[in-house]
């Protein structure tokens, strides 16, 4: 890891439209979405981010993540950035948080904004498991945050 590494992704997260950023209270850049959490990095390069716990099961279930380094029964992942591949999955589980928080509302996925969000999401590789986690076929269960 680099401290490189860790300000590649806070420069890219930061970017995106609606993302604000804030100090960490352990130490690192939080990222927000008005007022909810998409995730931080901590100076050492290690990413949490919080998702349901649907949704972090089948991430850790498909090597996309780990579990929360201290809260493993929540949705919370961990994950550590050493090399230009983790930089880039870090990434992609930023912007799986970041459109699932975004969202999150049934309103909100009628738009073509969503379903181009989802496409995105579709072509960077997650696997249908993870899809069907973020986005089931039932509106409903979709709002269930556990986390």
């Amino acid at each position: 890891m680099s401290r490189e590494h860790v300000r590649q992704i806070v420069d890219a997260v930061s970017a995106w439209d609606g993302i604000t950023t804030a100090p960490h209270r352990f130490g690192g850049v939080e990222f927000n979405l008005g007022k909810v959490e998409v995730g931080h990095i901590h100076n050492s390069g290690m990413v949490d981010i919080p998702f349901t716990i649907r949704i972090r099961q089948r991430l850790v279930a498909a090597g996309e993540a780990g579990l929360h380094h201290l809260l493993q029964d929540s949705g919370w992942i961990t994950f550590f950035v050493r090399t230009d591949d983790d930089v880039r999955q870090a990434l992609k589980l930023y912007r799986l948080s970041y459109v699932q928080k975004r969202y999150r509302r049934p309103a909100d996925r009628a738009q073509d904004a969503y379903a181009a969000a989802v496409q995105a999401l579709t072509a960077s590789g997650y696997s249908a498991a993870v899809m069907e986690a973020l986005y089931p076929a039932k509106p409903d269960d979709a709002d269930a945050d556990e986390s």
